[in-house]
């Protein structure tokens, strides 16, 4: 059983969903979301909640069970508050400002990288070593934030480069004499 898929997902006020077929749709203050669920789960709605059931017994039904009610949460979250990813950067004279829609790094490399925000993300820095990305699809909130984090991944030995809020990097000893 699984323990996740057995809760209903609860809509709040001021978001609606439909259903056709095996696709959800979600509209809330912040957009709209859509997720199309595999053969394996039977997705109702009733009233004010959403419910997920498995059909049948099989492994991937109960895999499907869970991950779908998961994201049918996700979309309710998105569309009601988003979703934020923290990026900090450390290192002597690493930086990042906002110019329009593309984001403008300094990260110590002989060029300014300039990133290309996508569509359906906004990105702001408060600091200029702090970098914000909010949306309301996870899973491109997610992507965007480390495509970002890829350029200077956090180094070891001095702990350098682009990490996620609170992350925290194993430090190495460098080398004896």
């Amino acid at each position: 059983m699984s323990r996740i898929g057995k809760k209903p997902v609860e809509l709040p006020s001021g978001v609606s969903a439909s259903l056709s077929g095996q696709t959800i749709e979600v509209k809330g203050p912040k957009g709209t979301l859509s997720f199309t669920a595999t053969d394996d789960v039977t997705i109702s709605i009733d009233g004010s909640t959403v419910s997920v059931e498995p059909r049948g017994s099989s492994k991937r039904a109960r895999q499907q069970w869970g991950m779908s009610r998961t994201l049918v949460g996700n979309l309710v979250t998105g569309v009601t508050e988003g979703f934020k990813k923290e990026l900090e950067i450390q290192g002597v004279g690493y930086r990042a400002q906002m110019a329009g829609n593309v984001l403008k790094l300094n990260l110590g490399l002989s060029h300014d990288v300039e990133f290309e925000v996508p569509a359906g993300v906004t990105v702001t820095c408060p600091k200029q070593t702090q970098i914000v990305v909010e949306g309301i699809d996870p899973q491109l909130v997610g992507q965007v934030a480390a495509n970002i984090r890829e350029w200077r991944k956090p180094e070891p030995y001095k702990g350098k480069g682009i990490r996620y809020a609170g992350e925290f990097i194993f430090r190495k000893e460098g080398k004896k004499k």
